[in-house]
C-alpha cells in the first residue's frame, strides 16, 4: 500500500506531508527546507527550475520567471516563454512534480496517492484545474480539500465534542482568506470565507524593500530600482528583515557593493526597527479587518459566538497581525502548530 501525500499547494510557498505511524510529517526538500517557493524558471538553455533554486534568480531574470500562478488558476491565462505557452495546470503541475519527487526521495518508495488543498471560495474549475494539475504531474488526486478546514484538521477540531464555530485567518505570501467553519460531529460548513488575493508578506517585503530604495537615494543620490541585481538583493535583505523583526525589536541591513557609483562603490547600511516597520505596513495590516468583518456578518455571527480564532499563513508571525486581530475578535489567537506547515498536516 503506497503512501497517501498531503499537500499545501499556495501562492508563494507550497507544503508536503506524509502520515507516519499515525502521525502526520513535514517532508523537508532537496534542498533542506521544509516548504518550498511556488517558482518556475525558465533558463536560457530551455532547463527548468522549480523552487528556492527559481526565487533565488527571479528578479534579475523576471521575464523567464513564474510566480504566483496559483491566482490564474482556472482561467485561460497563458504563460508564454520562448516560442511556448503553458498553462497555468501545467506550471502549477511543475511545482507539483518537485513536491512528488522530493517525497518521494523522502520515502524511498514512488508516491501516486495525494490530498491537494485550495481556498474555499475556489470555483468548481479552479478545483478541477488544481486536481488537473495533479495529473499532469503524475499524481492521482484522491481529493481536493479546503485550506481552512485542513488547518482545522490539523488543529484536532474535528475532535471536539460539542458544535463549536472558528476563524481560520490565514494570511499567506501572497494572498489573505478569512473563513468561519462550523464543526459539529467532525462535519466541517463553510459558514462564510472573503479574504484579498493581493495580500500577503510579498507585500510586507515591497514596503520593506521601497523604504530602502528611498533612504538610499537620500543618502546616495542612486536610484536601485533600475537595477535588477541590486533588487534581488534588497528583495532577499527585505525578507530577511521581516522575519526577523518578528523576534526582534530592531535589525540592521547590510549590502556591500550594492551600487556604483562616480564616488566608487557604495553600501547599504541602515537599521529598522520594528516600530518603522510597523509603520510601512500598518495599513496593510488594516486592510485585513474589513474581510474579517464581512465573513462574520456573512455567517450572521458576533464574535462572542466564536470558539476559536486559529491563525494560519507565515505572516501571521508579524506580531502587528497578531495584535490586530486580537484587537477586533476580542480572542487570543492560537498559532500552535507552525503556520507555514499546518494546512499541509491537516491535509
Amino acid at each position: 500500500m503506497s503512501k497517501v501525500i498531503g499537500i499545501d499547494l499556495g501562492t508563494t510557498n507550497s507544503c508536503v506531508a506524509v502520515m507516519e505511524g499515525g502521525e502526520p510529517v513535514v517532508i523537508a526538500n532537496a534542498e533542506g527546507s521544509r516548504t518550498t517557493p511556488s517558482v518556475v524558471a525558465f533558463q536560457k538553455d530551455g532547463t527548468r527550475i522549480v523552487g528556492q533554486v527559481a526565487k533565488r534568480q527571479a528578479v534579475a531574470n523576471p521575464d523567464r520567471t513564474v510566480i504566483s500562478i496559483k491566482r490564474e488558476m482556472g482561467s485561460d491565462y497563458k504563460v508564454k516563454i520562448d516560442d511556448k505557452a503553458y498553462s497555468p495546470q501545467e506550471i502549477s503541475a511543475m511545482i507539483l512534480s518537485k513536491l512528488k519527487a522530493d517525497a518521494e526521495a523522502y520515502l524511498g518508495t514512488k508516491v501516486t496517492d495525494a490530498v491537494i488543498t485550495c481556498p474555499a471560495y475556489f470555483t468548481d474549475s479552479q478545483r478541477q484545474a488544481t486536481k488537473d494539475a495533479g495529473k499532469i504531474a503524475g499524481l492521482n488526486v484522491l481529493r481536493i480539500i479546503n485550506e481552512p478546514t485542513a488547518a482545522a484538521l490539523a488543529y484536532g477540531l474535528d475532535k471536539e465534542k460539542e458544535n463549536s464555530k472558528v476563524m481560520i485567518y490565514d494570511l499567506g505570501g501572497g494572498t489573505f482568506d478569512v473563513s468561519i467553519l462550523e464543526i459539529s460531529d467532525g462535519v466541517f460548513e463553510v459558514l462564510a470565507t472573503n479574504g484579498n488575493n493581493r495580500l500577503g508578506g510579498d507585500d510586507f517585503d515591497k514596503r520593506l524593500m521601497d523604504y530602502m530604495v528611498d533612504e538610499f537615494k537620500k543618502s546616495h543620490g542612486v536610484d536601485l530600482s533600475k537595477d535588477k541585481m541590486a533588487m534581488q538583493r534588497l528583495k532577499e535583505a527585505a525578507e530577511k528583515a521581516k522575519i526577523e523583526l518578528s523576534g526582534m525589536t530592531s535589525t540592521s541591513v547590510s549590502l556591500p557593493f550594492i551600487s556604483m557609483t562616480d564616488a566608487g562603490p557604495a553600501h547599504l547600511e541602515m537599521d529598522i526597527t520594528r516600530q518603522k516597520f510597523e509603520a510601512l505596513i500598518s495599513d496593510l495590516v488594516d486592510k485585513t479587518a474589513e474581510p474579517m468583518r464581512l465573513a462574520m456578518k456573512d455567517a450572521g455571527l458576533s464574535y462572542n459566538d466564536l470558539d476559536k480564532v486559529i491563525l494560519v499563513g507565515g505572516s501571521t508571525r508579524v506580531p502587528a497581525v497578531v495584535e490586530k486581530v486580537k484587537q477586533i475578535s476580542g480572542k487570543e489567537p492560537f498559532k500552535g502548530i507552525n503556520p507555514d506547515e499546518c494546512v499541509a498536516i491537516g491535509a
